[in-house]
């Protein structure tokens, strides 16, 4: 028996035909990072709801990977909150077209 394997993207979003899929992959990295953070800190789910102010419904799907209704922009604002800096910089692409917008964790 020959099993054949499709070698995919580094981005499953796109393999699986999303069209928004830059944009779930840095989400997804960015929920990934909330849930390490909360472990890291020892946090329930309802201690990182009062030190987020949201709630803990909110921070349950979030870190299951259910993040379609919270925009970059408050997940950027969850894990500064749970102690990261976050820095945004914007320089010009060194290619034609548009540029590209990525996370780097450090």
């Amino acid at each position: 028996m020959t099993v054949a394997i499709e070698v995919g993207s580094t981005n499953v979003y796109a393999d699986l035909g999303y069209s928004d899929a830059a944009e779930m992959q840095r989400k997804s990295s960015l929920a990934a990072e909330i849930a390490r953070a909360i472990k890291a800190r020892h946090l329930t789910q309802e201690a990182a709801a009062d030190l987020l102010g949201i709630d803990q419904a909110k921070i349950s799907k979030i870190t299951r990977g259910q993040f379609r209704g919270v925009s970059e922009a408050k997940m950027l604002e969850l894990v500064a909150k749970l102690g990261h800096d976050v820095t945004i910089i914007v320089g010009k692409t060194k290619r034609q077209g548009a540029g590209k917008i990525e996370l780097a964790f450090a």
